[in-house]
């Protein structure tokens, strides 16, 4: 099934360019020019992208709010499209993932919409659900258990046929074994959502690697008709720690991505994890490390060992996992930032211009290179 965008521009040459690079990468366009037609759209049909020209930002602001209100599209990956000397701030403080820069070139969309694509397959497969019923078992904070069944399950989560009792705390641990298999999972959930009929959402909390995995190809096995992900997109790794790293490519993903970084040097692996928490359009983005397990940890550090004693470039390929899901407050899920210059840098300076940016990161390079002469 093709992914489905919603575009809304008045600007006939803009959509004449976004209609050729999107059908061109399979997918479809489905084309407002008046903001109370997309918002109407938006509350009615999902979409794996929202595609907002901002020439008036006020109108631009209520499409991308109405993306994400709309529980079908809430998320959808948005797209902005800007004037050249409008601040990229202004269209993530609008609610933007991607922007894009006016006067539009097939180009430059098409390298910017390739990075588009990827997050939307992951989103879409992450979202689908399968219908399917698992004895669950719950277990509450301080003692106390319930026993149900699911009636669906994603890898965010799993709707069950009896929701909780109200009094219970929100954390609940959910026990239950894949169909055909023997694997248990075990999961810290909280309750997203209950109806009339006592059903309820449980949201998985901080997943291990290993349960995504399982969880992962377990629902592909079961949803043959999903279409594949992309391929992981090839970067240039030019700085790192060993908490994070910045990566040079032309379709950086947004911040909050989750992604995979698959690094080798010389004869050393490894794959890490982590979160975009800086991105600059058509020029890179910074990772921070999820380090998990003692496991991670080690094979991060052996790759870092590697790639000093190889002192050759390393192959780095990196594909997103999905957008970070954040707490009521709109904080990350991973820890605050360690004694790190590279991580503080990207953890409180993310907003600098990409040539000022780039420029604090040569600086660390050069004192970086004078510690160790």
């Amino acid at each position: 099934m093709k992914l489905q965008s919603l575009v809304f521009c008045s600007d006939e040459k803009i959509v004449r360019i976004l209609r050729r690079v999107l059908s061109d990468l399979e997918i479809t366009v489905d084309h407002c020019a008046e903001g109370d037609s997309a918002i109407h759209k938006l509350t009615r049909q999902r979409y794996e992208a929202v595609i907002v020209d901002c020439a008036n930002e006020r109108v631009a602001s209520q499409v991308l709010r109405s993306a994400r209100t709309a529980p079908c599209n809430k998320r959808a990956v948005a797209v902005a499209i800007l004037e050249a000397d409008r601040a990229m701030r202004s269209a993530f403080e609008l609610g933007a993932h991607f922007v894009l820069y006016k006067p539009l070139s097939s180009e430059r969309a098409k390298t910017s919409f390739r990075a588009a694509r990827a997050l939307m397959k992951r989103e879409r497969r992450r979202n689908t659900r399968i219908l399917v019923e698992i004895p669950v078992l719950l277990e509450f904070e301080g003692g106390g258990q319930q026993r149900t069944a699911t009636s669906d399950l994603s890898e965010g989560g799993i709707a069950i046929q009896q929701a909780p009792n109200a009094k219970q705390p929100s954390k609940i641990t959910a026990r239950f074994t894949l169909p055909g298999t023997s694997y248990e999972v075990v999961c810290v959930s909280e309750v997203a959502w209950t109806n009339v009929s006592r059903q309820a959402g449980l949201r998985f909390v901080e997943p291990s690697v290993e349960m995504r995995h399982e969880l992962k190809s377990w629902l592909d096995s079961h949803a043959p008709d999903a279409d594949p992900d992309d391929p992981p997109l090839p970067c240039k790794l030019t700085d790192l720690s060993p908490n994070c790293g910045y990566l040079e490519m032309a379709s950086p993903f947004p911040v909050r991505t989750k992604v995979i970084l698959t690094m080798k040097a010389g004869q050393v692996q490894a794959q890490v994890e982590g979160v975009a928490r800086v991105s600059h359009p058509e020029a890179g983005m910074g990772i921070e490390f999820a380090q998990e397990s003692a496991e991670q940890r080690g094979k991060l550090e052996q790759f870092i060992q590697a790639l000093i004693s190889s002192g050759d470039s390393p192959e780095v390929f990196v594909e997103p996992e999905g957008l970070e899901e954040t707490d009521s407050s709109g904080q990350s899920s991973l820890a605050q930032p360690a004694d790190d210059p590279l991580l503080v840098l990207f953890r409180t300076r993310a907003d600098l211009p990409l040539d000022a940016f780039q420029q604090e990161l040569r600086k660390q390079r050069e004192e970086m290179a004078a510690n160790h002469a």
